[in-house]
């Protein structure tokens, strides 16, 4: 069976409801692991090796995490640093070279509304642009970028509300595997 990976950056999981209520319903499901990745580097240290491993194991890779102040938090960035950068520029026949090929989804909560991620929007800026980064990392490192799973109000809504978006989120991971598998299958068979 072929796995999910999905590496959560959550500055604080304890006090998130929607990023804890959507990893919960995704480690549910058999092919998805989850790596709260703040308890793994507790003293903001990355273990690139155990990181590179994780990467090259996963047949799918989601980044999950909240927008904040317009970016990732920086525990996603030092992470890029440490591992895409060792996997990419130090040691790319090795390591970078099998990255390559996998699909990479980037799941985001963000607090305000929609609209407010709109050119004429409080934020100015639509939540695609905020994730250009990630998106020319995913080009850089030749993996595949999926449009985004993403989560709005998400410290607003009611448990009926963020039991629905969980329930979509795992959905979405479902369908992205079962869609990855026929692909694979398809491009085996010919």
């Amino acid at each position: 069976m072929s796995k999910t990976l999905i590496l959560l950056f959550h500055p604080d999981l304890n006090r998130s409801r929607a990023n804890a209520a959507l990893s919960t319903a995704a480690a549910r499901l058999p092919h998805v692991e989850v790596v709260d990745m703040q308890a793994v580097c507790k003293d903001g240290g990355i273990d690139a090796d155990r990181e590179v491993a994780r990467l090259l194991a996963a047949d799918r890779i989601v980044l999950q995490f909240p927008i904040q102040w317009y970016s990732m938090p920086p525990l996603l960035k030092a992470w890029q640093d440490a591992v895409l950068t060792r996997m990419f520029y130090m040691a790319y026949e090795s390591e970078g070279r099998l990255l390559e090929g996998k699909p990479l989804l980037v799941a985001a909560t963000a607090g305000n509304v929609p609209e407010a991620y709109a050119p004429a929007g409080a934020n100015r800026f639509t939540v695609d642009e905020l994730l250009r980064p990630l998106e020319a990392t995913a080009h850089r490192c030749g993996l595949h970028w999926q449009p985004p799973f993403l989560l709005f109000r998400a410290d607003k809504l009611d448990d009926l509300a963020l039991h629905g978006a969980a329930r979509d989120y795992a959905a979405l991971l479902e369908t992205w595997r079962r869609d990855d598998e026929r692909r694979y299958l398809a491009e085996a068979w010919g």
